[in-house]
Formats: structure tokens, sequence, C-alpha cells
């Protein structure tokens, strides 16, 4: 039964996804207010971080903000379906890799790229950088309990060439593709809550005391790959440019810890700057600093 739902399900939006984007966001102004107002989306979660991570702001100032996320959370959400359909030549309109010159020098060094990304803005288009890149692209995931949302967004995220490779598989990827004297650049999206028990890095992250994965920065060390921020930055509805912004080029050389945190810095002035593209009701600060860290 689950599966004809399902193909119902998806037969119904790679349909509707046929529609140019003008008229899909109508679809998304509609959405908003069914995530905000009717019966509201995880509005105590989004309203809770809100305010634990800007005491700083009135209620009015945090509603606002509040208000904006949902807006944008429906148009990524329309977005990232629409991406069924989208030609190459349109994908990279919308979304734009503004220094490709970066990544042409590493390639022409033999040096592979670890990118960390966030759930901020438009994550789910920068799988279209293959296009913009001589480097095998990677993006590691994290796959969904749904099988079948599961092979559906695997689908989407491999349209243009990008590999999709499980968290725990991408070292190994990359270091066959090494051996192939082919050099990679692996995307992970680094802002992520790690699962209770696992070994984290513990810092101060919008005010509050949030745990990070370290697995990033081990891969990184482990294999002296280049570490660079990817700053994805909306420029007007349905456009968006994405910046990389260089954390290492020597990851060996620095402290344990030492990119996380800068990469946790970075973050955080984005956020700051425009905090109502960021995923605020994803539920971040669940778990709580042991007391010994």
């Amino acid at each position: 039964m689950k599966r004809i739902l399902f193909y119902i399900f998806y037969a119904f939006i790679y349909i509707i996804t046929l529609l140019p984007l003008r008229i899909l966001y109508i679809f998304s102004d509609l959405m908003f207010v069914l995530l905000y107002y009717f019966p509201s989306y995880r509005r105590k979660i989004v309203a809770d971080n809100l305010k634990n991570s800007f005491p700083e702001k009135s209620e009015k100032e945090r509603k606002i903000i509040a208000r904006r996320y949902y807006r944008h959370m429906a148009d990524i959400i329309i977005e990232t379906i629409k991406e069924m359909h989208l030609s190459k030549r349109q994908v990279q309109k919308r979304f734009r890799i503004q220094n490709p010159e970066l990544y042409e020098k590493y390639y022409a060094q033999g040096r592979d790229v670890l990118a960390v990304c966030s759930h901020y803005n438009n994550w789910e288009w920068l799988s279209s950088f293959v296009l913009s890149s001589k480097l095998k692209c990677i993006t590691a995931y994290k796959p969904l309990s749904n099988k079948f949302f599961d092979r559906m967004m695997l689908d989407i995220r491999s349209k243009y060439g990008t590999e999709t490779a499980p968290t725990s598989a991408v070292l190994k990827r990359i270091v066959k593709y090494r051996m192939q004297k082919m050099p990679t650049i692996s995307a992970f999206i680094a802002d992520q809550t790690p699962p209770k028990g696992e070994h984290v890095h513990w810092t101060t992250f919008l005010n509050q005391d949030t745990s990070f994965y370290i697995g990033t920065e081990k891969v990184a060390v482990m294999l002296d790959m280049v570490v660079v921020f990817i700053h994805i930055k909306k420029i007007k509805r349905g456009f968006y440019e994405a910046e990389s912004i260089v954390i290492t080029e020597h990851p060996k050389d620095e402290p344990p810890g030492a990119i996380t945190e800068m990469h946790v810095r970075m973050l955080e002035k984005v956020i700051r700057e425009e905090p109502e593209y960021w995923l605020w009701s994803h539920r971040r600060w669940k778990h709580k600093r042991p007391v010994n860290d």
C-alpha cells in the first residue's frame, strides 16, 4: 500500500513540476500558509530556537524572522522537486558558482577538496556544482527512513552527475578516485545534529552549547584535503550564488578542532547576517553538553 501511495504522489509531483517556476511559486505561497498557520509546522521549535539564538532581539523581530523563514522553506520545497525538470542550462542560470577558478587550481594541482556545507539557502541545488568543475563530485548523505522518498531524493541529487554516498562510505570513494588519479570534491552537510554518544566537537554556537561532527575534519586531515566553506547566497527568488571560502589548504598543520571551529564561526556569521535562510525547524539542540566536556 505504501508503494502504491508513493507512486501516486510521485506521479502527481512529476506532472506538477513540469510547470514553470513562476507558476509553482503560487503553490509555494499556499504552502507557506499551511506551514505557518494551519495547523503550523514545528512553530514552537522554531520560536524556541530563535529565542535561544537571538535573546537580544525582541519577540516582534523574532516573529518577523520566523515568517520569512517559513516563506523561504516553502520555496526550497518547491525548488527541490522542480529540479526533476530543470535542464543543465536552467540550473546553471539560477545557481551560479561564484569563484570556479579556485577549483581549477586544485584540479591542476591534483588536490582533493572537502566542502563544508550547511542547511542554508538552497543547499539541494548545490548538486549542480558538477557542471562547473572538472573535479569528481561526491555528496555525503544520510539515508532517509522511507526508502521510496530516499530513492527519489537520490535521483534528484545525482541528476547532473554528482555521485551520492552514505557518509560512512565517502572516505572509501575518495581513496578509490585518488588511486585513479582523479581529484575529487566531497560535500558534507556539517550542521546536522550528531547522534548521542558519538565523538563530537563541542562549542558555543548561536549562544548555545552545540555539538558538531568531527568526522569531516578527520577525513580532511587523514587525506590532506583542501577544506572550503560553501556560502550560498540568495540573490532573489529562485536565484542563488555559491561562494567558496578556503578554510585551510594544509589541514595537517591545524590543531585538533581548529578546522571545525573555523567552519562554525563562518556559519554563525552567515546566519546572523540573514537568519531567515537557515533551517530553524530542525531540532538542532536536543543534546546537552556532558558535564566533563
